[in-house]
């Protein structure tokens, strides 16, 4: 009995270890290119590929998220993977909830932005040099956007919903003031089209992660309805790590390699629609928006990893 007790702690310490060790990775990671970008320190490879002693500071990065990981395994020991996972789960929750709160507010008071800067509107309420640097993309998205970026994560903190339901409604009713102002009105403006698509794209990539949670994503039940409660758990626990979190990590991998890179490169020159100033200032974000799907979807899929693991273990006690 003592036997099988120890053989268990070790199991539960050795997943424990793997999964908090893919979350204090993807910290390092993001640190890193965090680093190279606005530093230009080399990455970590670079030691290796020509000598570059500086890419020992990204080196000391990961050797260090590998320690604490380990710590948080062994100061979580007695806990079950269960409390793991939920605690992982109310995190992703609240980084969701605020960025909910972000494409909202960013999406209101950008779209009132063009309004007035294509109707010629805020000519009449700020004053000549405001008005220029408002048809400016970085005034824009570095004293406006970011700002609202910060006040959602504070509303984030103190809301308890996550929104998906009233984004959807918003993306409806935004679609009903195109048809009504283009139809009746025969008004039409790009900015009216880029809400739309900023809010479309939000719904679908930030839901993902909460609709793992739900175990609401589409899947081939032709095997795995008939697969016993332990097998299921065992399936759930390896698609997690094989499929879930190495695209993810695919995702991140290629979306963040140097300043050129998918993601980093629309975020860093704070990109535009080609139709310029009369749309919105947003499609840098739609970029982002797949980092933000990245990191929900792999905190997701880790916490997904311990629920499963947590659930096979109770169904061999009983």
């Amino acid at each position: 009995m003592v036997k099988s007790d120890i053989l268990i702690n070790k199991y539960l310490l050795m997943n424990r270890f793997l999964g908090w060790c893919l979350i204090t990775f993807l910290i390092s990671f993001l640190i890193n290119n965090i680093l190279n970008l606005a530093f230009k320190l080399p990455h970590a490879i670079n030691l290796f590929t020509n000598g570059d002693l500086l890419s020992i500071i990204p080196i000391s990065v990961y050797c260090l998220s590998f320690f604490i990981s380990f710590y948080i395994s062994l100061i979580l020991s007695k806990k079950s993977l269960s409390w793991d996972a939920e605690n992982l789960h109310n995190f992703n929750l609240y980084f969701i909830r605020s960025c909910f709160w972000a494409v909202f507010l960013i999406g209101t008071i950008d779209v009132i932005i063009s309004f007035m800067r294509v109707e010629d509107i805020s000519n009449l309420i700020f004053d000549d040099e405001l008005v220029r640097l408002l048809k400016k993309p970085s005034f824009v998205c570095t004293y406006i956007h970011m700002p609202l970026v910060l006040l959602s994560f504070f509303i984030g903190y103190f809301s308890k919903t996550l929104g998906f339901t009233w984004l959807a409604l918003m993306i409806v009713c935004a679609e009903l003031i195109i048809v009504i102002t283009r139809f009746v009105f025969s008004y039409e403006q790009s900015f009216m089209g880029d809400l739309v698509r900023y809010w479309y794209a939000a719904l679908f990539l930030f839901a993902s992660a909460y609709t793992l949670f739900e175990d609401g994503h589409v899947r081939v039940d032709v095997f795995y309805t008939n697969l016993k409660e332990k097998t299921k758990s065992i399936v759930n626990a390896a698609g997690s790590i094989f499929l879930g979190i190495s695209t993810c990590l695919a995702i991140l991998f290629v979306g963040l390699n140097g300043k050129q890179s998918i993601i980093n490169s629309p975020i860093l020159n704070f990109e535009v629609t080609q139709t310029g100033s009369v749309g919105m200032f947003v499609k840098y974000q739609l970029a982002a928006f797949l980092g933000v799907f990245a990191i929900s979807m792999l905190v997701q899929f880790v916490s997904y990893y311990f629920s499963s693991l947590s659930k096979m273990n109770e169904l061999k006690e009983s």
